[in-house]
């Protein structure tokens, strides 16, 4: 689809920005706040290419271990790939302390997407009760794009899979597995109470449909989102902007909206805020910044990002401080699989906190990559960064942050 925002057409229309009083039931915490856990997908050979299926495992299986030495993983895998990611985990983990294997859990489970920031619960606690409770937003492939190239048995699948061997039998994404996607974020809270009854969550279904990666919150009551991934008919046709921003002040504790434009169809996620800009803490965010070599169409959306975030106040009243982070070369990324991402998802905004520290991607072009480092470090001194190199996830449509769901 191309995509159908226009340039600065936030100039025709409502002010981007919304106050709203305290109507919450449900508070979001900021991902700073301390986790019990961080929960994982492993891949699933339906949802990625056969040439990239190894690449995609050796990441997460990367991931799972720098962010276990920080705090416990639960990894997510299906039954018939249990015996494959225990023996991934094993050689990357060989050498690593005792505490840290101990951390990670292989959790047998029906999942295709390694996008559990999207597929998973979003974790909330009660306003009044402080109690825990997780909001299911029932994913829905991103408003329903079944006809996308890397998912399905289109012509480019169709043509990755010819040059690849022995690959006549690789699954595609068909309707069983997209249920089992929107019924993940069920399945994991029923796994989890079953396995703690002593501390449980409740799930709560949201009337408006989302994706985790759509959105950002401070943990102080201010939203980040790209209008073009969440205020669309795809996901919520039939509601009002105003009646998602009522549902969201009471699953989230909003107390100030601030939307971005964003670009319905650019993409398969429509333009999800956490690879455009993030929190780092309250009242300091930091952008995306194109590549010098990158499309027209991603540097209007940085502008028009930033001309409402060089604007804006939080729900504290506070002026935003905003940081730049350029992207690496995307040549550098890149690859050349038939149907994969056109433009690799190399943001190093899409990072993750964890327990005492950053996890944020690499991509292989040295300078960005230190770059990104040293900015982040010194805005967050008092946290342990670590960088976890990728490829084969953005060139399939995400970084860090895509794939993983803080649990509360």
């Amino acid at each position: 689809m191309p995509p159908t925002n226009n340039l600065w057409h936030l100039q025709q229309r409502g002010q981007p920005i919304h106050t709203s009083s305290d109507q919450s039931k449900y508070i979001a915490p900021a991902e700073t706040t301390p986790h019990k856990a961080t929960i994982l997908g492993f891949p699933s050979r339906c949802s990625t290419f056969p040439s990239l299926y190894t690449r995609t495992c050796n990441e997460i299986i990367d991931l799972a271990a720098t962010i276990a030495h920080f705090e416990p993983v639960r990894l997510h895998v299906r039954p018939e790939d249990q015996a494959h990611a225990q023996s991934l985990l094993e050689k990357r983990m060989a050498s690593a302390p005792a505490s840290e294997k101990a951390r990670i859990s292989l959790i047998p489970v029906a999942t295709n997407h390694v996008w559990v920031r999207d597929t998973g619960p979003v974790y909330v606690r009660g306003a009044e009760d402080n109690k825990r409770y997780a909001i299911d937003f029932r994913f829905c492939e991103w408003g329903n794009k079944i006809d996308e190239l890397l998912y399905n048995s289109s012509a480019d699948k169709a043509a990755a899979l010819e040059i690849e061997a022995e690959t006549e039998d690789w699954p595609i994404l068909e309707e069983r597995a997209r249920k089992e996607n929107t019924e993940f974020a069920s399945r994991v809270l029923e796994i989890e109470n079953a396995s703690n009854p002593e501390d449980p969550v409740t799930r709560i279904q949201s009337k408006v449909r989302l994706e985790g990666g759509g959105i950002e919150m401070d943990g102080e009551g201010t939203f980040m989102a790209a209008e073009s991934s969440v205020l669309v008919s795809s996901r919520n046709e039939g509601l009002s902007r105003e009646e998602i921003e009522d549902e969201l002040r009471r699953l989230l504790g909003v107390k100030k909206f601030i939307w971005i434009p964003g670009r319905e169809g650019l993409d398969i996620t429509d333009c999800h805020i956490d690879a455009e800009a993030r929190f780092v803490r309250p009242g300091v965010v930091v952008v995306c910044k194109p590549h010098p070599s990158c499309e027209q169409v991603y540097w209007d959306i940085y502008n028009e990002a930033r001309a409402v975030l060089d604007n804006a106040t939080d729900a504290q009243n506070r002026k935003l401080e905003v940081h730049d982070i350029e992207e690496p070369d995307p040549a550098l990324v890149k690859g050349d699989v038939p149907g994969e991402e056109n433009a690799p998802a190399a943001s190093y905004v899409n990072f993750y906190f964890v327990n005492g520290g950053l996890v944020i991607p690499s991509f292989g072009d040295p300078e960005p990559d230190r770059k990104a480092f040293e900015l982040l470090q010194k805005l967050v001194p008092e946290r342990e960064i670590r960088q976890v190199a990728v490829n084969a996830l953005p060139r399939t449509g995400g970084v860090l942050h895509c794939t993983t769901q803080q649990v509360l």
